[in-house]
């Protein structure tokens, strides 16, 4: 998405207000981030939620 939009994390961070640690999260495989990080995000991309996240059916496991 940020390719897309021509920015760069820092570029984001910027936009959004987030710390740094929070934009690596959004980098690594399964760091949860809270609800309101992608709402800040989307709104600085100005997207949807689902261009920014991917739900994936094996990612949910019957415990």
């Amino acid at each position: 998405m940020l390719k897309d939009k021509k920015m760069k994390k820092t570029d984001l961070q910027q936009q959004t207000g987030l710390s740094w640690t929070v934009i690596s999260k959004m980098s690594k495989w399964n760091e949860p981030v809270s609800m309101e990080v992608l709402v800040r995000i989307c709104r600085a991309l100005k997207c949807d939620i689902g261009d920014v996240i991917e739900l994936n059916k094996d990612d949910f496991t019957d415990d």
